[in-house]
């Protein structure tokens, strides 16, 4: 008898923000295949008999690449155990989870999602700032700053989000966080709009950066992965806010 998959998302690195039904589902899995950006404390809840199967990925270097991944949930699922492919953040938020979704369904397995707290809305908001703001910001655009070449051709165009848009929010952007600056003003975008640059949130050493999208296109600003990045105004509010609770910041030519 085949067993089913649970493709969940594990939050954005707090273990406090895991939700009760991926807690559930990691304590009855037999198998829970996890990305390197979950918090590992929350496999404490496994079973003692679960196997545990390390699948990070990060940018040029991949544990495992994705064909495996889908290859071990079907074998394992195929063979009547319950899997857990654990996500960071929510698993189809640049995910890949609703690509393993359909390959399970598609070999006919039992599948289920659990969403899970995004980074693009929970680091923020843990910071202070906030995604929209009435009177400031009513619109917000959550993007990836980095596309796989192989898809032919980019989904993102930052000259046309540059006033399309109040917030705008970018993950993996860290690595081309000049360009995306430079493109934003090509756009139409005020040189002096806030950018807060989020490094290792809910980590160690997390480190904090307010500039202005034309200091980041003068290349006076250096991100390093993993990095929210946030563009409007709702930065300089959330600044406000970020003083008066004393949050560590660095500003750059603000």
């Amino acid at each position: 008898m085949a067993g089913k998959v649970i493709i969940a998302g594990a939050g954005p690195g707090d273990e406090g923000l895991l939700t009760l039904k991926c807690l559930e589902a990691i304590r009855a899995a037999d198998v829970i295949i996890y990305d390197r950006l979950i918090p590992m404390s929350a496999l404490k809840y496994a079973r003692n008999d679960a196997e545990l199967i390390f699948a990070g990925k990060e940018p040029g270097r991949h544990i495992m690449e994705e064909d495996e991944i889908i290859r071990i949930m079907i074998l394992r699922a195929g063979s009547g155990k319950n899997v857990l492919r654990l996500h960071g953040g929510d698993p189809f938020l640049f995910g890949r989870g609703f690509e393993e979704c359909l390959a399970v369904l598609n070999a006919g397995i039992p599948c289920e999602v659990i969403p899970g707290v995004t980074s693009a809305i929970a680091v923020p908001e843990y910071f202070l700032i906030p995604p929209v703001l009435r009177g400031v910001s009513s619109s917000v655009a959550i993007v990836t700053g980095m596309e796989d070449p192989r898809k032919g051709k980019s989904f993102v165009n930052f000259k046309e989000l540059a006033k399309a848009v109040n917030s705008l929010i970018i993950l993996m952007g860290a690595s081309r966080i000049r360009d995306i600056a430079k493109e934003l003003i090509e756009g139409g975008m005020d040189p002096g709009t806030p950018v807060a640059i989020i490094t290792r949130a809910f980590m160690e050493n997390t480190k904090i950066t307010i500039a202005t999208v034309g200091s980041v296109a003068a290349g006076k600003v250096v991100a390093e992965n993993p990095s929210v990045i946030i563009v409007g105004s709702v930065v300089s509010e959330g600044l406000k806010a970020m003083k008066l609770a004393n949050i560590k910041h660095e500003e750059i030519d603000t």
